[in-house]
This record gives structure tokens, C-alpha cells and sequence, in this order.
């Protein structure tokens, strides 16, 4: 070989190997930004709430939240379907009932927070149930909103106790949840039975149901209904029509039932096979935190948040002052419990014709 051609040779395998690390960091920078950091949720409060919460998160981590809202009882359907190969890192938000289920079916993993002193008993409760695979996230209690503008032009008066809802009058003019698909429907039905007894409830549902237009997959519609004028009367949690009356639509109006009422434990759950735990885990200790517990109110979900170290928005509605029932949490959140009266509504109730 020439001696030009051998110094090209060495100039070109020296420049080849300056080249290489050059090359391989730039593949690693490709990986890490394909491995930016992210988790999967599910979200069961308001769409509003489920947004800001993912967005606000996003912004102070860098975690990239990839989150579908859905009601509690599709949520829970989707995790025992992705239970052999699962897809949701946490879930959050919605009713209690459904995440005991969820517990009990073995789709949960159990995580108990440091900062349990920060938070209000009845949430630190729902650890104890649930053998820490369920937290307390939030809690708010079943009553009735009403239109004052629907209700004067019928000539009908107000609601103020569940006796009230089977005035004949309010034919049509009633919307509330389906059982099956809606946590907020399941509490109400799992109520009305711990406050009246299984048999006198079911009797009650059933002359209920001729005054029901519908029942909406999703407890969360009630309110607008009402807002809007599309039904005279909805029975839905209380915060919800409050929120509207504060939103401007002042013709709403709310009341807790004469007679007493159920009340839910909003949950939060880290799902069992978790891809994304460590990020998960971060996700939920903002959720509990005073920065994450305060996004209800911003997004106008006024539930009472489990984190008691700060001043919560003062247009959320006291519990304190409503007749509660002693929820039975962990007979009603059993999935079997839940099946059997859900069948049995089914069947005798939504079955008839109105």
C-alpha cells in the first residue's frame, strides 16, 4: 500500500472512532426521550377536575399523565378485564364502593402514605378497610337539586324528603343514575336499603320508577340537568347542584332528604401490576397533597377533600349539618353484595314500565 494511501486509511478509521461515541450518545439521548417519564390513570370525578389535576401535575413533575375519565363502574369493569395484563397504573376519584370491589377482586396493591395524620378519619378509615389498598380521597353526601323555574311553571313544589319523590305530579320530571354503571346510583340504592330495610326500599324504588325520565350512565349529569332546564328534579350528590347554583344558574337549589342519606368516601388506588409504579406513587401522593386536594374546588367540584392541613374553598357544602346514615362501607363494598342488589333493582325495577 502506498504511503498516502495508508495515512487516508488512518485519518479515516481515526476519524470513525471519534465518531462512534458521538453516535451512541446521541442513540441514548433518542432512548431517554422515548422513556420520558409517564403513567397511566383512570379518573372518576368531574372531567373538569380529572383535566386540571392530570395538567397540573404534568407541569410541576414532568410526568406525563396519559388519563381516560370514566364512572366508577366502567373503571372497575376495565381493570378486571386488563386484570391478566394490566394497563392502568392508578385510578382515582368516583365513588368508594367500586375500589372495595376492586380490593376484594385482588386488582389493587396495597400502599399506605406517610402523611396519614394529614388526613381527616373517615379517609384514614377506608385504609384501615380495605387492608391499605384503598384510600379516602374525598367525601360528599346524596340529596336532591331542583329547578325553581320548572317546578313554578308546573305549580310544583320542592322536594325535601324521599317520601316527596313519589308525588305522582313529579311524573317524568326525576333523573338519577343507573345503578350498574354509576357509583353515585349504587350509593343511592345501598342507602335507601340500610335506611329503610331491603324489602320497603325495593318498594320504594319501584314507585319511584314511574316518575324517573332516565337513568344516566353517570352520576356526575344530574346537576346540568337540572341547570339547564332538561328535568325539574335530579337526586345526585348535593355538591354538584350547589356547584351550579355558584356557576350562575341560581334557579338551582339543593336540600340532604328530611329522612336521613348516604354519603360517599371518593377513593384512590394504586392498581395491582402497575408499568409506571414509582411515577404512579407520585401522581398520588400530589392527588392527597394540599396542592393536588385543592384542584377540586378550582375546577368547581366541591366535595370535601381528605387533606385537613389546609383551608378548603368556603363554597363547599358542610356535611356536618346533614342527616348521615351509618354507611355500612364494607358490607355494600363487597362485589357480591353490590351484584345482588344491582340484579335484583334490575329485575324488579328498571325492568317495569313506566
Amino acid at each position: 500500500m502506498r504511503p498516502v494511501t495508508r495515512r487516508l486509511a488512518r485519518t479515516l478509521q481515526h476519524g470513525i472512532t471519534r465518531l462512534i461515541p458521538l453516535a451512541l450518545g446521541l442513540l441514548g439521548t433518542g432512548s431517554a426521550f422515548a422513556q420520558a417519564p409517564q403513567l397511566t390513570a383512570l379518573c372518576s370525578t368531574d372531567q373538569t377536575w380529572c383535566e386540571l389535576a392530570a395538567k397540573e401535575f404534568q407541569a410541576a413533575t414532568g410526568i406525563k399523565v396519559l388519563q381516560v375519565r370514566k364512572a366508577t363502574g366502567e373503571a372497575l369493569a376495565q381493570l378486571r378485564a386488563e386484570a391478566a395484563n394490566p394497563k392502568t397504573d392508578l385510578w382515582w376519584g368516583g365513588t368508594g364502593d367500586p375500589y372495595l370491589q376492586a380490593a376484594e377482586a385482588g386488582l389493587l396493591e396495597a400502599y399506605r402514605p406517610a402523611y396519614l395524620n394529614d388526613l381527616h378519619g373517615w379517609a384514614v378509615r377506608q385504609y384501615a378497610m380495605s387492608g391499605n389498598m384503598v384510600g379516602g380521597f374525598y367525601t360528599s353526601a346524596i340529596g336532591f337539586g331542583w329547578n325553581e323555574d320548572v317546578l313554578k311553571k308546573k305549580k310544583l313544589a320542592a322536594p325535601r324528603c324521599w317520601s316527596d319523590l313519589l308525588n305522582p305530579a313529579y311524573k317524568g320530571e326525576i333523573e338519577t343514575s343507573h345503578p350498574a354503571s354509576s357509583g353515585t346510583g349504587y350509593t343511592i340504592l345501598a342507602g335507601l336499603v340500610q335506611m329503610m330495610g331491603e324489602e320497603p326500599a325495593f318498594d320504594y324504588l319501584k314507585k319511584l320508577h314511574r316518575n324517573v325520565t332516565q337513568y344516566t350512565r353517570s352520576g356526575t349529569a344530574q346537576a346540568k340537568s337540572v341547570a339547564k332546564g332538561e328535568v325539574g328534579i335530579g337526586v345526585s350528590f348535593i355538591f354538584g347542584f350547589e356547584n351550579e347554583r355558584q356557576q350562575g344558574f341560581t334557579q338551582v337549589k339543593s336540600a340532604a332528604p328530611c329522612e336521613g342519606t348516604s354519603y360517599e368516601i371518593g377513593g384512590i388506588a394504586l392498581v395491582k401490576g402497575a408499568r409506571h409504579k414509582a411515577e404512579a406513587l407520585k401522581y398520588y401522593d400530589w392527588l392527597m397533597s394540599p396542592a393536588g386536594q385543592q384542584i377540586g374546588a378550582r375546577a368547581n367540584s366541591l366535595q370535601v377533600p381528605a387533606n385537613k392541613t389546609f383551608k378548603p374553598d368556603p363554597r363547599i357544602p358542610a356535611v356536618d349539618t346533614v342527616r348521615l346514615i351509618k354507611y355500612d362501607f364494607e358490607k355494600y363494598g363487597k362485589a357480591s353484595e353490590r351484584r345482588r342488589l344491582i340484579d335484583r333493582w334490575q329485575r324488579e325495577v328498571e325492568a317495569l314500565a313506566r
